[in-house]
């Protein structure tokens, strides 16, 4: 198999400094990428990853991606600091419960704030990047969805599934109508992953609970998917544009 190697590449990650962002962003580093690393809250976080790869001259960078303004400030930065983006990695997302046991204005609260971090900027972000990637002949979005999209979820988790689902949609339409302008979109649709937005359900229903759910013997990890984001990233998939490809411990095969 080709060595991917990923040199020479400008990569935004968002939601990077923890989680399936924070695997990723180590091992694009590792493969020699310049990593554009996003956080909102966890600064100390997104400065370690950094700092393990200072011969890459990685960068951190902040925004709440629930604000349109810190969103385009974001998209801004990156471009003023790297010069260019190569790929795009919208990773970033909340997984809030809801259910719809609640009252409608609690119920829509968590709706609302799912639908802003895990579609809204996602949305604002491509049409930036297509901006971008037109200026400099192509580029690369991988999106991050969920099994949620085409098994369902449960009924405390309505907005994630319908926000994963909009992404989904929104990346394939993004491969179908951009191809000939050279920018590709991929979806990886992980299930169950060991990070730390997930411990709290695993708190909450134990983890014999997600165990029993997966064909293999231990749950995915961050590093799991790291290796086919960078592939992604090489060029070497181009021609899977518009493909989702599922990791989820065979929990769930379509």
């Amino acid at each position: 198999m080709t060595h991917i190697g990923l040199k020479n590449q400008n990569i935004l990650i968002t939601g990077a400094s923890k989680g399936i962002g924070e695997g990723i962003a180590d091992y694009a580093m590792k493969m020699g990428a310049k990593v554009a690393v996003h956080y909102n809250s966890d600064k100390a976080s997104a400065e370690s990853l950094v700092g393990k790869h200072p011969e890459t001259l990685s960068k951190i960078f902040q925004a709440d991606l629930s604000k349109t303004e810190d969103i385009v400030n974001l998209f801004k930065n990156v471009i003023k600091d790297f010069g260019r983006i190569d790929t795009i990695i919208l990773n970033a997302g909340v997984f809030l419960q809801h259910s719809t046991k609640e009252n409608l204005e609690d119920w829509l609260n968590v709706w609302k704030t799912t639908i802003a971090i895990n579609l809204d900027s996602v949305g604002i972000l491509t049409k930036l990047g297509i901006d971008h990637f037109r200026t400099q002949k192509g580029g690369r979005f991988i999106y991050i969805g969920s099994r949620a999209v085409f098994r369902g979820e449960t009924e405390e988790y309505l907005a994630y599934a319908a926000s994963k689902g909009g992404l989904t949609s929104l990346a394939r339409s993004v491969a179908r109508s951009f191809g000939k302008e050279n920018i590709k979109s991929f979806v990886i649709a992980p299930g169950f992953t060991r990070t730390q937005m997930a411990e709290s359900f695993i708190d909450t229903y134990g983890e014999e609970r997600v165990l029993n759910e997966i064909a293999l013997n231990k749950l995915t990890k961050p590093s799991d998917l790291a290796p086919l984001v960078a592939l992604m990233c090489s060029g070497q998939m181009d021609h899977a544009t518009g493909a989702t490809i599922d990791v989820n411990a065979g929990s769930h095969i379509r």
